[in-house]
């Protein structure tokens, strides 16, 4: 059984979209601080942003992985220039997801791959992403794909005197 990946529809885009929305906004709210409200207007804004024209989004990677017919994840890459960074040579993840039932058989790791050779056919030299630094399955998956640590963010919280 191999894995492969497919450009998504705007039916499976359409499906996906509420859960990523409410995902990130989660991870926001969890790992920035944001109150619930703004973490989902901020989440809701960054999509529309990323994928102006769903999935027909220029510049824009949707994939859907599967194993033989069954949907076991997805990957969000936008490719350089897309963000409007002139002059960048850096495709990006935004996103990737397997979905629980089938995390720990190596899916995100295919899927990664997979999309590297797909990268690579295009002639992008470079590949990024975000992790936030408490998803430690995360980021060993990413370090042993090779990826390396270019810039860190850190926040310290701080409990008011009353």
């Amino acid at each position: 059984m191999e894995l492969t990946v497919t450009p998504m529809t705007e039916q499976e885009l359409a499906r996906l979209w509420e859960p990523l929305e409410v995902g990130y906004a989660e991870d926001l709210v969890a790992h920035r601080g944001m109150t619930s409200e703004a973490a989902r207007e901020r989440s809701a804004q960054q999509l529309r942003e990323g994928l102006p024209a769903g999935a027909a989004s220029e510049g824009v990677l949707l994939r859907m992985a599967r194993v033989d017919d069954t949907e076991v994840g997805w990957i969000w890459v936008t490719l350089p220039g897309a963000t409007g960074v002139v002059g960048s040579t850096q495709a990006w993840i935004h996103n990737i997801e397997v979905d629980p039932a089938h995390r720990g058989r190596g899916y995100a790791r295919r899927m990664i791959q997979l999309i590297e050779a797909e990268l690579a056919n295009l002639g992008v030299p470079e590949l990024g992403l975000n992790v936030f630094g408490t998803n430690t399955v995360a980021i060993g998956l990413y370090r042993s794909l090779g990826f390396e640590v270019t810039a860190q963010q850190m926040a310290k919280r701080i409990d008011p005197t009353s």
